[in-house]
C-alpha cells in the first residue's frame, strides 16, 4: 500500500534493518487488542500471508472471504485484507477474550507492528511508529525475532519481490486505455497468487517465484 507519510511525524527518526533492535516488544500485549480493532482496510494481505491462513486453518481462500477477508481496491488493484466486522470493527480472527486465535501464523502486517516498512529503489528499511501501540514501555528486541518469520531472509526477499511486482502492476493498470484492460489483470493476479492454492509440500517462495515469472 502506497503511503505518502512524513517519517518525522509518526517514528522516532531511526532506520532499521532485520537485525537491529528495537523498542517494538509489548510483552505479549497483556490483554490489549486495540491495534486488532478499527484498522479499516489497512491489513492488507499479500500471498504468503494467505498461504499460512489457508494452511493454518485448513480451510480456502474462498472460504476465508466468505467470513473475516474481503477484497478491496489498493493502489488501483484488487487484493485481499482482514474484514474489521461489528460495532466496534474487530478483527475476525479475535476470540471473546481479545486473543488472537491465528497467532502462530498471523499476518505480515500484525507481525510487525508496531514497525512498519519504508521502500527505496534498492530495498526497503522498517521504522518505528511512535504513536501507534498503547504500551508506553516496549522491551528492546532484534527486528527479526520481533517479526518472527522463519528463513527470514528469503522471506524479507519475497516482501521486496512481490512489492515490485505490485508495483509494476500498478503502473499497467493506471496505464491501461480501459477499464476492462484493468479488471482483467486485477483478476489475473488474483487467481495465480491467492485462488490457486500454494503446494503446502513444495517450498512456497520457489512456487511464488514460478508463478512470477509464468506471469508475464
Amino acid at each position: 500500500m502506497i503511503r505518502h507519510i512524513d517519517l518525522a511525524e509518526i517514528s522516532d527518526g531511526r532506520r532499521y534493518r532485520a537485525n537491529d533492535m528495537v523498542k517494538a516488544d509489548c510483552g505479549g500485549c497483556e490483554g490489549c487488542f486495540s491495534c486488532c480493532e478499527g484498522m479499516g482496510t489497512s491489513v492488507v494481505l499479500d500471498p504468503y500471508d494467505v498461504h499460512q491462513l489457508v494452511k493454518g486453518l485448513s480451510v480456502t481462500f474462498e472460504q476465508l472471504l466468505a467470513s473475516v477477508l474481503e477484497l478491496n481496491v489498493v493502489d488501483g488493484l484488487i487484493l485481499p485484507n482482514v474484514k474489521m466486522a461489528g460495532e466496534k470493527e474487530r478483527c475476525g480472527f479475535l476470540d471473546g477474550q481479545g486473543r488472537c486465535l491465528v497467532h502462530a501464523f498471523r499476518p505480515g502486517f500484525c507481525r510487525m507492528f508496531p514497525l512498519g516498512r519504508f521502500y527505496e529503489e534498492d530495498g526497503f528499511w522498517y521504522f518505528l511508529q511512535v504513536q501507534e501501540c498503547r504500551r508506553k514501555n516496549r522491551g528492546k528486541i532484534k527486528v527479526r525475532k520481533w517479526i518472527g518469520v522463519p528463513e527470514f531472509n528469503r522471506y524479507e526477499g519475497f516482501v521486496l519481490a512481490w512489492h515490485g511486482f505490485l508495483k509494476k502492476r500498478q503502473e499497467q493498470v493506471s496505464g491501461a486505455p480501459d477499464g476492462e484492460l484493468a479488471r482483467s489483470l486485477c483478476m489475473k493476479i488474483l487467481k495465480e497468487f491467492y485462488l490457486q492454492p500454494f503446494d503446502s509440500g513444495r517450498d512456497f517462495y520457489e512456487q511464488f517465484e514460478e508463478r512470477v515469472q509464468s506471469f508475464g
